[in-house]
């Protein structure tokens, strides 16, 4: 919604893919680090088996300390682009895990990094939110569509709660947020309120360095 209205957006899911394909240092230390069992037989990840190794295993930090940090220098490295050409953009990352990232980074013993505080290259921070059980819900939708309707729904339940347990709550990432965005209702609930709120993005575009 915010890039139709006119911003500059990069996803970091998007990126993490990217970095995670073959031939790429982040696939390389990844491989290394959880061992040929990760690749598939097409030579690339095998994510539902690197997933599991992350989630139920409780290696997501190893993972996350391979990831995040190449995802973040290509983030800072795309907006030092989208300003160089329009220095008044509204440039948006979407993350799922911006405070994950902190916290994982301060228990790694990293305070000093620029992962391990987000206000060092984020001017403001939008949570969007809704209950968890329309995450899950929405969750396993997705999922069950992305595979022609197949899956065990209490398995995709699982997973989906799984993952939540590992995120930072909704209510903590509020606390922190400039603006929170209430997704329990339908798109067009949620598009009023990402046009509600455009104008003041642009108006406070890039003041960062005033």
């Amino acid at each position: 919604m915010l890039r139709e209205l006119g911003a500059q957006v990069i996803e970091a899911d998007v990126l993490g893919r990217t970095l995670m394909e073959p031939g790429q240092p982040v696939f390389a230390a990844i491989v290394e680090r959880f061992g040929p069992e990760v690749v598939g037989p097409d030579g690339r990840l095998n994510r539902a088996r690197l997933a599991d190794l992350a989630f139920r295993h409780g290696r997501l930090q190893e993972l996350n300390a391979i990831v995040h940090p190449p995802v973040i220098e290509l983030q800072t490295r795309w907006m030092n682009e989208v300003f160089g050409r329009d220095p008044s953009a509204v440039a948006v990352i979407e993350s799922a895990l911006i405070f994950e990232v902190v916290r994982d980074a301060l228990a790694r013993g990293e305070n000093d990094g620029i992962l391990a505080n987000w206000r060092r290259r984020i001017d403001r921070i939008i949570v969007v939110t809704a209950p968890d059980e329309l995450k899950i819900k929405r969750y396993a939708a997705r999922i069950q569509a992305s595979v022609g309707g197949g899956g065990i729904l209490e398995a995709i339940e699982a997973d989906a709660r799984n993952r939540l347990a590992h995120q930072v709550p909704d209510a903590e990432k509020a606390a922190q947020a400039d603006d929170v965005l209430d997704n329990s209702g339908d798109v067009e609930a949620l598009r009023a309120q990402v046009q509600a709120l455009w104008p003041r993005l642009q108006t406070e575009s890039n003041k960062s360095g005033q």
